[in-house]
């Protein structure tokens, strides 16, 4: 009876395709092209789909084409619907005054709260300072569904403010948020009885967190549920450069295990398959919440549901594509909706010349093939690559996959139903942990490859793509190959000298990029200074800021090493993200100010980079590009802050720089003084536009066209100054901040520095 249903649901789809006369792939594959160049619209999108499309009439004739194009056109239409809707909603104006959370998404770290809320049919991304431990503990603990009345404010999320940085606004907005909520009062609180997947989803990661130790819990929450908290930041972290960190994205590891473990027992107690097939759609719904439903669990979720009605290969990808855009229209907008397709697209070419290996060869095979596939991808996004990742998927995946999921999952059934927790399991995970950050210790640092640029990220897409189709041709391949290594040299290599000024916040960090990454030079890393004590309780995990700013931007360039890092002085808002970026990219000399060696917490700081630290002196050069930047001050030994900041001037390619750290005035006249004849045209301006520098008589004397400002969006201490700005205006000075700009960045053309900004 089965085979029968699978045969006619088969003969249906074929019929389908059959009126169209393409493969179904041919369908999703134009689909996909029409979905980008609607919601990510650029004209290299627009001309390689009317490439492709003339290609697709030359192949096949006008008639097929037409056919497709009914489809298009009707794609395309409900894509720009979608679009449509999603720009009123974002325009629309809103108040809230009261927050239902979504209990599965609830954050706490020190004395922040995030989560997020439903408030009629929007859904926000909720902040919340708690006032008392006994708040924090009751969000930590919340698992009944309440609405929460509130005063706040809403807004915007913040957007991209470096070059291929991240924007959270887009990340909201692929998940049908428009308007980031921060809670300023909790006036009452009201419960609701009602029964959800995230409400079971949330008691059992709870059950988890409070039975079970940890790193134990951790592994369960994440393996089992797709939940990793706050607690697990730091292994996270060891995880992603060493390029593991996808096995805690659930998808068809946990999804084979699970419905393959439903199946089998269904079938051994007697029921028929065809039952046990449809039964297979309600499970696996209730799996998918269980784990939040992720886009890369829905997706193998729904390839496992059609292959059992006898749709395989390409038509199982195709039709589980065209099925997730009805479901999840922006999954593609999400990187891990992206990856989870092209795994799974990547699986459905090679996947039956996997079946018939053993299991671990079968493993290694798959781990080869998909990381070799989906590195134009992965250095997109990430800028990075980890070849040891290759083999530490094969080893943790058969480890996941054949004892930590299966044993997991049977100690969290055990102590639900008898409050049995085997806590001693515990031990093995501390091992896993130990291991680990031995195995991140020889090879901590991945192979940084850049981010490539559109073009060039379309024709690695088309050469992996022949690459596939051409891999058993030898000749071929490796001229295929080659090409491929040029266009990650070119990615890695930009051929381009830039100059730019990181968006750090309130804080300073300049990057000189010679052509072909022959050679860099950092000023300052930025950083967070810290106004009063917090309570224990309060604390919290708060990443560098660097890790969202100065080092995605630096990996994007293909920067695995830095030359020559400058630390102008020793407050915290110039080298306080000093560690962190040693952290993820290597430094071979560090430079530093006589007095600043006075400070012995930055004396023990540098002590922990175990990097080469030389002493500045007045007069040394710094080779970069067609020159070099020359040390001119501090003339004298100092203390290590503002006034003791090093200054340093080049004239390159022409164009005469001047980067002063935090200088203020005092330290503007000895500068004048020793220089009296000092030209600029390009003035880093000191201490963030503050009043204390950038005097008249400074500018005056020195005459710069263009003033770089620092300093952060809506800052406590109202930089830049209006008095240093009536100045700049007086004196016909260009300035860019990076409050208004962002990032701003001088790139080299043919004779001119071209300046440009994020915003």
């Amino acid at each position: 009876m089965s085979k029968v249903l699978e045969r006619r649901q088969l003969k249906n789809l074929k019929k389908a395709l059959r009126w169209i006369n393409l493969p179904s792939i041919f369908i999703a594959y134009f689909c996909v092209l029409i979905y980008y160049t609607v919601f990510c619209f650029s004209y290299l999108l627009l001309g390689y789909l009317i490439i492709s499309l003339l290609i697709l009439i030359w192949q096949n004739g006008i008639r097929t084409c037409l056919k497709l194009s009914m489809i298009l056109i009707g794609f395309a239409t409900i894509c720009l619907a979608l679009q449509d809707r999603e720009a009123k909603d974002f325009a629309r104006e809103m108040t809230v005054t009261r927050i239902s959370p979504i209990l599965d998404t609830i954050q706490v770290d020190g004395d922040q709260v995030s989560f997020r809320g439903k408030s009629g049919k929007q859904t926000y991304q909720v902040y919340y300072r708690v006032t008392t431990e006994q708040e924090q503990r009751y969000f930590k603990q919340l698992a009944q569904p309440v609405v929460l009345s509130i005063s706040g404010q809403l807004e915007k999320a913040s957007q991209q403010r470096n070059f291929n940085g991240f924007d959270y606004q887009h990340h909201l907005k692929s998940q049908n948020i428009y308007r980031v909520l921060t809670i300023e009062q909790v006036t009452g609180v009201t419960r609701k009885q009602t029964l959800t997947l995230a409400l079971l989803r949330r008691k059992a990661i709870l059950f988890s967190e409070q039975h079970f130790p940890r790193p134990m819990s951790a592994y369960m929450t994440g393996l089992l549920f797709g939940h990793l908290g706050k607690d697990f930041e730091d292994m996270s972290s060891i995880y992603t450069s060493l390029g593991i960190m996808h096995l805690f994205a659930l998808s068809g590891m946990q999804v084979s295990f699970f419905i393959d473990f439903l199946r089998k027992g269904m079938l051994r107690l007697g029921f028929r398959r065809d039952v046990v097939d449809w039964f297979q759609i309600p499970f696996s719904v209730f799996y998918a919440g269980l784990t939040g439903f992720s886009i890369s669990v829905n997706r193998s979720l729904v390839q496992k549901i059609l292959a059992n009605f006898g749709i395989k290969a390409l038509d199982n990808f195709s039709l589980t594509l065209l099925l997730l855009f009805i479901t999840a229209p922006k999954f593609l907008l999400t990187t891990g909706g992206t990856l989870s397709l092209l795994f799974a697209f990547v699986i459905s070419i090679f996947g039956d010349r996997f079946e018939n290996l053993p299991k671990y060869r079968k493993l290694l095979a798959e781990s080869l093939t998909l990381s070799l596939c989906v590195l134009p991808l992965l250095i997109l996004y990430f800028h990075t690559f980890q070849p040891v990742s290759i083999i530490l998927t094969f080893v943790f995946s058969f480890l996941f996959d054949i004892l930590f999921l299966p044993g997991l999952s049977v100690i969290f059934l055990l102590a639900m139903v008898t409050g049995f927790t085997l806590t001693q399991v515990n031990l093995i995970f501390q091992w896993l942990e130990d291991l680990i950050k031995l195995t991140d210790s020889w090879w901590h640092y991945p192979l940084v490859l850049g981010k490539p640029t559109a073009l060039v990220f379309l024709a690695m897409l088309v050469v992996t793509g022949l690459l596939i189709d051409h891999w058993r041709n030898r000749k071929v391949s490796a001229r295929l190959a080659i090409i491929l290594m040029g266009l990650f040299f070119i990615t890695k290599n930009p051929p381009t000298p830039s100059i730019t000024m990181v968006d750090v916040g309130q804080g300073d960090s300049i990057f000189l990029q010679d052509k072909f990454n022959r050679r860099n030079i950092l000023i300052d890393t930025g950083g967070r200074i810290e106004l009063g004590k917090k309570k224990k309780w309060q604390e919290r995990k708060i990443a560098a800021p660097a890790e969202k700013t100065l080092i995605p931007y630096l990996k994007s360039r293909g920067v695995g090493q830095i030359d020559t890092l400058v630390l102008t002085h020793t407050h915290e808002d110039h080298m306080g993200d000093l560690l962190a970026v040693i952290d993820q990219i290597k430094v071979k000399n560090i430079i530093v100010s006589q007095g600043s060696l006075n400070n012995a917490q930055f004396v023990k700081l540098l002590k922990q980079t175990r990097a080469k630290v030389q002493v500045a002196k007045v007069g040394q050069r710094l080779k970069i590009f067609d020159s070099y930047l020359e040390v001119l001050y501090p003339l004298t030994p100092g203390d290590g802050k503002n006034n003791d900041s090093i200054v340093l001037y080049g004239k390159l390619y022409g164009t005469k720089f001047l980067l002063t750290g935090d200088l203020e005035e005092t330290g503007e006249r000895e500068l004048l003084t020793r220089y009296p004849n000092l030209s600029v045209d390009v003035l880093k301006v000191g201490h963030h536009g503050s009043k204390t520098s950038s005097s008249e008589s400074f500018i005056e004397a020195i005459r710069p066209k263009v003033g770089l400002i620092s300093c952060g969006l809506d800052n406590r201490y109202g930089h830049p100054n209006m008095e240093t700005l009536t100045t700049f205006q007086k004196y016909e000075v260009q300035t860019f901040r990076t409050d208004y700009h962002g990032a701003i960045k001088f790139k080299k053309n043919s004779k001119f520095w071209h300046i440009s900004t994020v915003k």
